[in-house]
């Protein structure tokens, strides 16, 4: 999508991507060996009773759909932060995970006013509808004329 596509109180959604649990202790191996993400036999006696995807791989999957639905070929090309990372359920294996995506805010940079900004809502749920992860991001996009070619 290009910036002036988006508006505020727009709803994007995208997915569903489903995680398996191979994928899941990869990512964890690496990023977040925490018991509950890497020993099915602990996890299995733990709060969830089953392995638990790392929140920082979710955070990954959520980014990955924002790419495949908005971001590729936009004028995106950086992020200055998230205000909020919420993780109010677990992602299991098998879970089919998808993006929605709320428009808060549309704008200009005051003070380079080249640069576009995007606030938007991130809600990532599973196939039950509960939701995963909540967060708030702002995206900056190229406004030159170059830009706008490409």
């Amino acid at each position: 999508m290009r910036f002036a596509d988006f508006h505020p109180g727009m709803i994007i959604e995208a997915g569903p991507r489903r995680i398996e649990e191979a994928e899941m202790l990869a990512f964890a191996r690496s990023y977040d060996p925490q018991w509950f993400h890497v020993d099915g036999k602990a996890a299995g006696q733990g709060r969830f009773g089953a392995l638990i995807a790392s929140g920082w791989q979710t955070c990954g999957i959520a980014m990955e759909l924002a790419v495949r639905a908005v971001l590729h070929d936009s004028e995106s090309f950086a992020s200055p932060g998230v205000e909020q990372v919420r993780w109010p359920h677990p992602v299991m294996s098998g879970d089919e995970l998808r993006l929605r995506a709320e428009v808060l805010e549309v704008r200009t940079s005051r003070s380079r006013p080249e640069l576009g900004v995007l606030r938007w809502r991130w809600h990532l749920l599973n196939q039950d509808g509960k939701e995963v992860l909540e967060l708030t991001a702002t995206s900056l996009f190229d406004l030159t004329p170059e830009a706008a070619r490409s």
